[in-house]
């Protein structure tokens, strides 16, 4: 009779025989995700500007799609499957379950570039459906049942891209799916931000470790409520003044959050500021989104928008890419030149992205801001691309 660990315990040693490339979700997606980024927003700037390229006419509706549900939804897969092995026990997704999973993922890519109709949109969706069953096996083979709001958050964001198609690039979708990305860096982030900073400062000895306010207490408890509460009113009620009030409420909740972590103590080490300053665009997103209710006129829409896709998400993205890139690969987490470029660049891109929406899209501020931004992901591909494709060195450097 075969034992019930016995399938674990295959996949482990089908995982030890698999290209390196393939023997952890990260490597793949995060590789893949990164250079879909670079190469997405260039294609997009030249579409704006007047050039659009023969394979890739995306539209405003295009382009959003592809940031939200191409790109982002390949960082998730990344970081969700190599994340629930921690949180279960179990032996990681990899070897060729791992390669289908990211050739689905391509596939739909493809599909959005050269196809068009049901085809297109099938090979689209199919993704996020799989990566959502995946997840919740995992989870529940795991009985990891306290991370199930991870993968409830995984599903709606599934629902919200069948949505997208369903009613014809919906905003409501749209706006869907960055809420619930801004749900899970507030959820994942309000872990690992204040987790790793803590230990990061007791290893160094420094007395400020006992300060920094422990993950998910009572007050973080509240802020990702109020959080909710906001995120549910702009998704149904986006133009209401009273979502404009949450929403401010929501970024200065978000605001004392991250002051609470001792973000200050960590400006000697770029892999531990990262984390504050990316987490720092989900108040002033939220705030910025607001204002704009609040006070209409003086702030566009815009400029929330993409403090929240350009900012938020993309520094946060590479903050968790580049640390769990290096941890994961046993190399020392310590920011080289290249991974100080890779943050300089994306957070000097968003800056420039969310000025340009305020100054009613200046063409030079946002071809200047998308440049910086796309340059920030190709850095991160070229310089990471060897480690993803690397097996561990010989000799494993202690986290």
């Amino acid at each position: 009779m075969r034992s019930p660990m016995s399938g674990d315990i295959d996949r482990g040693a089908q995982r030890r025989r698999a290209a390196p490339i393939l023997q952890n979700a990260f490597r793949p997606f995060f590789l893949g995700g990164a250079v879909w980024a670079a190469l997405l927003v260039p294609v997009w700037l030249a579409e704006f500007l007047g050039f659009p390229l023969p394979l890739a006419r995306f539209g405003m509706s295009g382009h959003a799609h592809e940031m939200i549900f191409g790109f982002l939804s390949a960082i998730i897969c990344g970081f969700a499957l190599t994340a629930i092995p921690n949180w279960t026990g179990r032996s990681p997704v990899a070897g060729w379950r791992l390669g289908l999973l990211f050739g689905l993922w391509a596939l739909g890519r493809v599909a959005s570039l050269v196809l068009a109709g049901p085809v297109a949109t099938l090979l689209d969706v199919a993704f996020l459906l799989v990566l959502t069953a995946v997840v919740l096996r995992e989870i529940g083979a795991g009985r990891n049942w306290r991370n199930l709001p991870v993968a409830g958050l995984i599903a709606g964001y599934a629902l919200a891209h069948l949505a997208f198609h369903a009613f014809s690039a919906d905003p409501l979708a749209i706006r869907s799916s960055l809420a619930i990305a801004c749900t899970l860096i507030a959820l994942i982030g309000g872990r690992i931000v204040p987790s790793f900073t803590r230990n990061w400062l007791a290893g160094r000895g420094d007395v400020a470790a006992t300060k920094v306010a422990p993950p998910m207490g009572v007050f973080d408890k509240a802020a990702i409520g109020v959080l909710i509460v906001a995120l549910s009113g702009w998704v149904l009620w986006p133009a209401h003044m009273l979502t404009g009030g949450l929403l401010v409420l929501a970024g200065l909740a978000h605001a004392c959050r991250l002051l609470r972590w001792q973000g200050a103590a960590t400006l000697s080490e770029p892999l531990m500021w990262s984390l504050h300053l990316g987490y720092a665009w989900l108040p002033l997103g939220l705030v910025l989104l607001g204002a704009g209710l609040v006070v209409p006129g003086y702030i566009a829409p815009g400029a929330g928008l993409h403090a929240i896709a350009a900012g938020l998400i993309g520094s946060m993205t590479l903050a968790v890419m580049t640390r769990a890139s290096l941890g994961h690969t046993g190399r020392e987490r310590r920011a080289n030149v290249a991974t100080f470029w890779i943050y300089g660049l994306v957070h000097l891109g968003a800056a420039l992205r969310v000025i340009a929406a305020l100054l009613a899209n200046d063409p030079i501020l946002l071809a200047a801001g998308a440049i910086l931004w796309s340059a920030a992901f190709m850095v991160f591909a070229v310089a990471y691309a060897p480690m993803m494709f690397g097996a561990r060195p010989a000799k494993v450097v202690a986290a």
